[in-house]
């Protein structure tokens, strides 16, 4: 039969032939063998197809061999088709996907998907082929109607494909929970011949789930579809075989927590249910139309999170809102409180309500932002850890499960390709009209066919040369990204190192570094090698600062704090965004407003303290109020302090940074609450005499603390209105404050300029210097001079001898700074500096008292205690170096996108910070008392 077959179609190929000797062949039709992907088993037209064109239509069908395709050449034989290898004689060839560049035959007619309408940058040494063959290009994508709808299309059966196999990772996540669900029995799609098969074991675990089988633990599961095109109506088909109901957007939030678990919930989502227009607040969809950049998405704040699973079906421009950012993420994978699940270590509740996460549409970077790279067939699943922006391959750990295979029908291929032929196959006659010889303007085809060629005559058509406009930018784009992301880091002292060293890690990030002093970017450069050293005074050469800010990504400002305002107004113009481990001053605040104009994020106190004291806080505080606790007490106390073996002044403290800020601390007022009441206390050292008392929190140490500045502000700041006492204390060894008093009543720290200290007088010793403070001869003798002292230290001789010993009875020459402030500042800096093989400590501790729900009172105490390495980092460097340097790879990638001043109070911010710090050595120890 078969043979009688090939010979009636021989013999009518042999008339044809004879017919149109000399003239385009247009009854010729070549099917290409799919080379891809190993997995690629789909066709354009199946044999019922080929059938139909052979015998009724009187097409001659050339099919290439192929093993892997699932349909064997055996059922094109006999649907008329010839099996060869040479398709030459074909004008038509049509494929699947991307046909190699090589492969191409010159003049023909090609149809498949060319993934080359976004300027892909894979496919453009492909559109550079077709081009110089002189192919006519169809690309089945843009097969569109009259209103703009796809008709050649896989949608519903990537729908069809992602829902089964998504129900597949679900069982999988779930039992690496440790659940065993009815989901556990339902395979990867390609496991089965066909979709029927598959229906059925979904139809199995709905009948499960109707006999209440699922863990209680769980909760009800919510399954939201976005978009209502094929994708989603084939993903809801397969859905549908589990006891289902579908449920409004706004009622969401009620089954998701108190919804049954004998059943699944869906929730279609459309664009009115979460665009919203930025000014109005409300959705218009002619103007999304036209206008996408208008509008914002609502769907990470008002559905994702009552999601357990999202099957994302929509096309995604790109300058459309995203459904998700890389910040929601880390807000959504946050532990779900539902007390009223019943719970035990054996029976777990989920670590957060979102699962699972099905990607359809396979758009990396899209409107699922943090999705940025597909999945394969071979490994269909990752895990994406929103707290560490990272993704592996795995069931069990903290994450959602990701699914997103960019070919997803394959997996199905023979029902995808009949699905998909029935589309193609009333085209078949207009786009064998095509002729790639043949003038474009004068080729006579319809509207369906003539809108969806990208290439003819050897350029691109007139609805299609914005391709070379997108490869221009992007090529230019590329230009600047081959240097990868740059990174200025502003201050080469103490601190930089680990920042310089953390960021160094990363390849893809170029360092410059700027000192004032040539000595620190010459140690920097001996250092770190990638690290690009700058000499620099930012204050005399804002011009040149202000060029190397626009040349780079993003700036840490590790300088003084009154420079800030300064760098920061620079990176607002040049729309380059700030990290400083610096307080919010003032002046920075006043920047907010403009930072938010120009989408500037500029990231302040990502340091010690402030930093990582506010962000353990935050964590802390938060915690307490999940469990329905009440705060009603904070303590914090921290101080960078020489380790105990290394205090050996009077002072019981060294620097390894500027002087400045302690000193000038010891001089200033503070504020606090206790039990209700607001204590104030006044500058000019009444701070160190009033506020100053002994603290035995760690008995191994001998500690003294003070207020530190206004912590009542920070009342507002943490959201804690219940407390009734709050302190943000400074710690210190016992001694400091009684010997820095000394230092104020004589006069040594004040920013009152002094005539002996202006910078063009003559020089002055530091004896020389007491004794005008003292309104005493210059030349006044040692003893008398040191007498003078002790009788203005109300004749204490132990600060007397802290003075002596501190050298400032000395003849060693001042290095004046107009006050007596900055003059010690600089003489400390050197006087009192780490020695080699001596070291530094952190200490913070934090105590908060608080109230739970059912009326149990309770403290926790955080300690954080952290050395500094002999003749290595120190503890403070460490401490504050590494929390500005992960904030700034966070903004880098996009995990911190709030624009404005911006501070790490919010869980999306601090719980990755403070995990990152771990992973670095910086650990903590937390404990709980109840009363």
């Amino acid at each position: 039969m078969i043979r009688n077959l090939n010979q009636f179609v021989r013999h009518k190929y042999k008339q044809l032939r004879i017919c149109t000797r000399g003239a385009h062949t247009n009854k010729v039709i070549g099917i290409r063998r799919e080379d891809q992907s190993i997995w690629e088993r789909r066709a354009p037209l199946s044999p019922n197809h080929v059938r139909k064109l052979v015998m009724k239509d009187g097409y001659k069908v050339l099919v290439q061999p192929s093993n892997r395709r699932a349909f064997p050449s055996p059922e094109y034989i006999q649907a008329g088709a010839v099996i060869q290898e040479d398709l030459s004689e074909a004008s038509l060839i049509l494929g699947v996907k991307q046909v190699p560049a090589d492969l191409l035959i010159p003049n023909k007619t090609y149809a498949f998907f060319s993934h080359t309408i976004k300027a892909q940058e894979a496919n453009m040494p492909l559109l550079d082929a077709i081009l110089e063959k002189n192919i006519l290009l169809v690309d089945y994508e843009k097969m569109v109607d009259s209103n703009g709808q796809r008709v050649v299309a896989f949608g519903k059966y990537a729908g069809v494909v992602g829902m089964i196999d998504i129900m597949h990772g679900l069982g999988l996540r779930f039992i690496a929970l440790g659940h065993h669900t009815p989901f556990m029995h339902i395979g990867p799609a390609h496991n089965y011949r066909c979709s029927e098969m598959a229906r059925q074991a979904v139809r199995d675990a709905g009948y499960e789930i109707a006999l209440g089988l699922m863990p209680k633990s769980i909760g009800p599961l919510t399954f939201v579809f976005t978009g209502s095109g094929n994708v989603s109506q084939g993903a809801q088909e397969v859905f549908r075989e589990l006891p289902y109901e579908y449920v409004h957007p706004s009622q969401l939030k009620k089954v998701a927590e108190h919804g049954a678990t004998n059943k699944v919930y869906a929730c279609k989502v459309s664009r009115k249910d979460h665009l919203i227009n930025k000014e109005s607040g409300k959705f218009d969809p002619q103007e999304y139309e036209e206008h996408p950049e208008r509008y914002k998405s609502t769907f990470a704040r008002d559905i994702a999170p009552y999601s357990s699973v999202i099957i994302n079906g929509i096309y995604w421009a790109p300058n459309s809102p995203k459904l998700i950012r890389i910040p929601d993420a880390k807000k959504l994978l946050q532990p779900a409180h539902q007390p009223w699940l019943p719970s035990s270590p054996g029976c777990p509740s989920l670590p957060h309500r979102l699962v699972a996460l099905c990607d359809i549409s396979a758009d990396p970077g899209g409107s699922i932002e943090f999705m940025k790279e597909c999945t394969t067939i071979d490994h269909p699943f990752c895990l994406y850890d929103a707290e560490n922006h990272t993704n592996k391959e795995s069931f069990g750990g903290n994450g959602v499960l990701v699914c997103s295979i960019d070919n997803m029908p394959t997996q199905l291929p023979r029902e995808a390709s009949e699905y998909f032929g029935n589309l193609l196959l009333p085209h078949i006659d207009e786009m064998a009209k095509c002729d790639a010889l043949k003038e474009f303007s004068q080729q006579n085809i319809g509207p369906v066919v003539r809108n969806a060629v990208i290439t003819a005559n050897s350029k691109l058509t007139s609805n299609y040369e914005y391709i070379a406009e997108l490869r221009e930018k992007q090529r230019t784009h590329r230009v600047v990204a081959s240097s990868s992301k740059k990174v200025l880091v502003l201050g080469a002292g103490y601190v930089s190192d680990p920042v310089i060293e953390y960021l160094s890690r990363d390849s893809n990030l170029c360092v410059t570094v700027v000192s004032a002093l040539k000595k620190e970017a010459d140690k920097i450069a001996s250092k770190f090698a990638s690290a690009n050293p700058v000499v620099l005074d930012v204050q005399r050469s804002e011009g040149q600062l202000g060029k190397l800010i626009k040349s780079h990504d993003i700036v840490i400002s590790l300088l003084p704090y009154i420079y800030h305002p300064m760098i920061a107004e620079k990176c607002i113009k040049h729309k380059i965004n700030m990290i400083t481990a610096s307080y919010l001053s003032k002046e920075m605040k006043n920047l907010h407003d403009a930072a938010v104009s120009q989408g500037v994020t500029v990231v302040n106190e990502v340091g010690l303290d402030p930093g990582i004291d506010h962000m353990l806080a935050m964590q802390c505080f938060d915690e307490i109020k999940e469990y329905g606790g009440v705060v009603e007490k904070f303590t914090s106390y921290c101080g960078g302090l020489p380790a105990p073996e290394s205090a050996n002044n009077s002072l019981r403290y060294k620097f390894n940074w500027s002087p400045r800020a302690v000193l000038l601390n010891t001089i200033s007022g503070a504020r606090y609450l206790k039990n209700g009441k607001i204590i104030d206390i006044g500058g000019n050292g009444a701070l160190l005499e009033q506020g100053s008392r002994s603290v035995s929190f760690l008995p191994g140490f001998n500690l003294e603390t003070f207020p530190n500045r206004d912590s009542i502000a920070y009342i507002d700041q943490y959201n804690i209105n219940t407390v009734n006492s709050i302190l943000r204390g400074t710690l210190r060894y016992k001694g400091f404050s009684q010997n820095a008093l000394g230092l104020i009543r004589l006069g040594l720290i004040s920013l009152k300029d002094h005539p002996s200290l202006h910078t063009a007088g003559p020089d002055i010793t530091w004896r020389q210097f007491m004794c005008d403070l003292l309104s005493i001869d210059r030349e006044t003798y040692y003893h008398n001079v040191k007498s003078a002292i002790y009788d203005k230290l109300n004749q204490d001789d132990e600060l007397t001898n802290a003075i002596e010993q501190l050298g400032l009875l000395s003849d060693d020459l001042v290095e004046k700074m107009s006050n007596p402030l900055d003059s010690l500042a600089k003489y400390l800096s050197v006087r009192l500096a780490y020695n080699e093989n001596e070291r530094d400590i952190i200490i913070m501790h934090h105590e908060v008292g608080y109230k739970l729900s059912n009326g149990q009172n309770e403290s926790r105490t955080i300690d954080f205690i952290h050395y500094g390495e002999i003749n290595g980092s120190t503890a403070m460097a460490k401490t504050v170096g590494l929390p500005a340097a992960i904030a700034a790879k966070m903004v880098l990638e996009k995990e911190i996108q709030t624009t404005g001043m911006v501070l790490p109070l919010s869980k999306d911010i601090y719980k990755p910070i403070l995990s990152r710090l771990q992973a670095e050595g910086l650990h903590w120890t937390e404990t709980i008392k109840k009363f």
